[in-house]
């Protein structure tokens, strides 16, 4: 008889000279000592950074150590195969209290080149932004390597970036490869895969504590750069009550958005993949055979694959993210 329930986690605070406050007072994570708290890990297997169950009496253990005891019942049969005991996505609050670095991450081809864990694409979910609050992805015209690296030569950089006005619930994608970095007044909701690699390619000329600059990866992102424009970058959709709205669908992560006022069933019989729900407004109760588990905003819970019927009770209204590998 299989044990497993839906875990929620401890999160893993990241101070960050960007970061702010709103991690605790938006999403009501409870982060001190830290001064400028930039990033909440809810669900992290990074090595040295994983997140620890909170919940029931499987509390205290490691998620990946999870994943190695329970495998597919845990993950899903076809994401253990690829995974083995790793957990293969990584969701993260950040709050952006200032510009972040001009960064790029390398694809899952790259990575292996360079002996690192895997790739990183990632999706963003704005949950609040200040009035006028922006951010950069990709290019606003077509570069290459030669004329990108006479921009940033001449610090002109911003000159090439596509700047975007960042309002909640607003979507974007950034695959591995394109050229990003969030400014000041943003909190965000991140799924991405495991890994940690970023390449710092600009940070403002800004300095640490110890009044030095922090580490360039100028030539290690080079290669790692698509040069390519889009004609958009912000992922549009329409907002539905009481139905799952798809997001962003990848060979990394499938994510949903559920708006709900009202009790729902929701069947995962044939996923084969474990569920994440990422609670970014009000509060709801998780009903799964003959137990139930409470989420509200700022929490994640991880339903097993070998959950396959869920009820959602909203009290009185909630919004998750819902997440898994399709």
């Amino acid at each position: 008889m299989n044990n497993l329930y839906p875990l929620k986690f401890k999160p893993v605070f990241k101070e960050k000279i960007w970061g702010g406050q709103k991690i605790k007072t938006r999403m009501g994570l409870d982060f001190s000592p830290l001064r400028n708290c930039g990033e909440a890990w809810v669900i992290s297997g990074v090595s040295g950074s994983q997140t620890v169950v909170s919940n029931g009496y499987l509390k205290g253990n490691e998620l990946n150590d999870l994943v190695e005891v329970f495998m597919d019942d845990l993950v899903g049969e076809k994401i253990f195969e690829k995974f083995k005991n790793e957990f293969p996505i990584l969701v993260k609050f950040i709050d952006a209290n200032d510009y972040l670095s001009i960064q790029v991450h390398p694809n899952d081809e790259l990575a292996a080149k360079r002996k690192l864990n895997s790739g990183k694409s990632e999706m963003w979910y704005i949950l609040d932004a200040d009035p006028g609050a922006c951010l950069f992805t990709g290019f606003n015209r077509e570069m290459d390597r030669n004329r990108y690296q006479e921009y940033l030569k001449n610090n002109l950089l911003g000159e090439i970036l596509n700047k975007e006005t960042a309002n909640p619930g607003d979507v974007f994608y950034i695959p591995s490869g394109r050229i990003h970095a969030l400014g000041p007044g943003i909190l965000l909701a991140e799924i991405q895969q495991t890994a940690d690699t970023t390449y710092r390619i600009y940070d403002w000329g800004r300095l640490d504590d110890q009044g030095k600059s922090r580490e360039l990866n100028t030539e290690l992102a080079l290669d790692a750069l698509d040069f390519h424009s889009c004609d958009s970058y912000r992922t549009q959709y329409r907002k539905v009550i009481n139905k799952p709205v798809n997001l962003i669908d990848t060979p990394f992560f499938t994510s949903n958005v559920l708006d709900f006022n009202k009790p729902l069933e929701k069947d995962y019989t044939y996923l084969d993949s474990f569920i994440l729900y990422v609670c970014v407004e009000g509060r709801a109760e998780i009903r799964f055979q003959s137990d139930k588990i409470k989420v509200q905003a700022g929490e994640t819970v991880l339903i097993p694959a070998v959950i396959e019927e869920v009820f959602l009770i909203p009290d009185p209204n909630c919004r998750i993210l819902e997440v898994y590998i399709a």
